[in-house]
């Protein structure tokens, strides 16, 4: 992968760039080999996909003016390009048909008159002349956040300091539904903080769909704006059908997905005569994993999904539900735990279960734990508090090339 902003420095994010692809992938697998450090571990082939290309999700930092806004980052503070807006539209990380969509959505920020946040402190002089209110960070888009589905659709979400915007944002949305007809979702998000946060809590939906269809491996799970989805597809088709097969072999009558998102695991582990719980702080994370189970249970008849007729789908999905709340809370060993399920599926963020889970885990009755990381080494330390399951299968899937970033997937298994 070649990228003329890296060559010129004006974007390190690709941080491996320079490296040899093949080379990054087994210095990955030594790295988290390292940190595990157990040779009694199966390990498995990486997994690989395109090492460009391959990203379904642009967070584009919105700068410059009404009139020519930059979509792309903010110069790093200790370059030459500091406090820069640089434009990213042509990143090599993105599939052709998301870098085609940001001209027109460039178009619509001056059409609809977005004026691109400030994020830099107004100066000493501009302090002393205007009150603190008028003195604050201008302007009110902040971010651009484009997904792309396996299908060619599209999600856009605006992330405004504000409400005002939105109804310029409205009178224009049937233009840009016309200029970029594959658009299936729009909504804002409202972000009032100064601080290096992403999105805020309050979303608001534009379009008549609310959801966009992600299509993996035949199952077609229903992203919502604020759900969290692995930003490479092709892996992640990947480590859910490895995922899958590994909880197969273990057959277990029960089983539960802590962090479960928008239900990936939990419904490419359902199966007819097992009982399936996914936890997810997310309630929008929720609502798109139960719209994803209903319509598996509501397939026509002559359908065939993932190799699986539509009574099959039926019967599995039966056993398979979802509910709001934090997975630490509601783990296994908690005072809300009836019963120990044989099964724990953990997708933490990178900050890993932490001290607490991994407690309950070891001191529960949950024979096998499957835990996707996506940080080795928080995954190294919360293995250590859990001695008693011991990791007998691993694999590193790639789904963050060009950086020092991977998943791994590990199965433990209660010695």
């Amino acid at each position: 992968m070649q990228c003329p902003h890296f060559d010129a420095g004006r974007c390190h994010s690709c941080t491996l760039l320079a490296t040899p692809y093949p080379t990054q992938v087994e210095e990955k697998v030594a790295h988290v080999r390292a940190l595990l450090a157990d040779d009694r571990i199966d390990w498995l082939p990486a997994v690989t996909g395109p090492e460009s290309g391959f990203r379904n999700k642009a967070k584009m930092v919105v700068s410059g003016t009404v009139d020519e806004p930059v979509l792309g980052i903010l110069g790093s503070a200790a370059g030459p390009f500091a406090g820069q807006g640089i434009d990213l539209t042509d990143c090599g990380l993105y599939p052709r048909a998301l870098q085609e969509s940001f001209p027109v959505l460039a178009e619509l920020i001056t059409r609809a008159r977005l004026q691109p946040y400030d994020a830099t402190s107004p100066s000493r002089g501009a302090r002393r002349r205007e009150t603190p209110r008028e003195s604050a960070w201008r302007g009110e888009l902040k971010h651009v956040l484009v997904t792309l589905s396996a299908d060619g659709e599209l999600m856009v979400r605006f992330v405004l300091r504000s409400q005002e915007p939105v109804a310029r944002l409205r009178k224009h949305l049937p233009w840009l539904l016309a200029a970029l007809p594959q658009v299936a979702v729009v909504s804002v998000n409202v972000q009032p903080a100064h601080a290096a946060v992403l999105e805020g809590e309050l979303e608001i939906v534009l379009t008549e769909r609310q959801a966009l269809p992600m299509r993996l491996d035949g199952i077609t799970l229903h992203l919502r704006p604020q759900s969290f989805f692995q930003t490479n597809t092709a892996v992640a088709t990947a480590l859910y059908a490895q995922a899958r097969a590994w909880v197969d072999e273990v057959a277990p009558a029960s089983l539960w997905d802590l962090y479960c998102g928008v239900g990936g695991f939990a419904l490419h582990c359902a199966a007819p005569g097992r009982a399936v719980t996914g936890i997810e702080i997310s309630a929008e994370a929720v609502a798109s994993a139960t719209a994803t189970r209903d319509g598996l249970a509501a397939l026509p008849a002559d359908a065939v999904v993932a190799g699986r007729d539509a009574g099959w789908w039926a019967d599995a999905v039966a056993g398979v539900r979802f509910a709001a709340g934090d997975a630490t809370e509601l783990a296994p060993g908690s005072a809300h735990d009836d019963a120990a399920p044989e099964l724990v599926i953990v997708n933490p963020p990178r900050r890993g279960i932490g001290a607490d889970l991994s407690r309950r885990l070891e001191e529960s009755g949950v024979s096998h734990v499957l835990y996707s990381s996506c940080n080795a080494v928080t995954l190294a330390e919360d293995l250590a508090r859990m001695p008693s399951l011991r990791p007998t299968r691993a694999r590193l899937l790639d789904m963050f090339p060009q950086t020092s970033h991977y998943e791994v997937l590990v199965l433990l298994e209660r010695g």
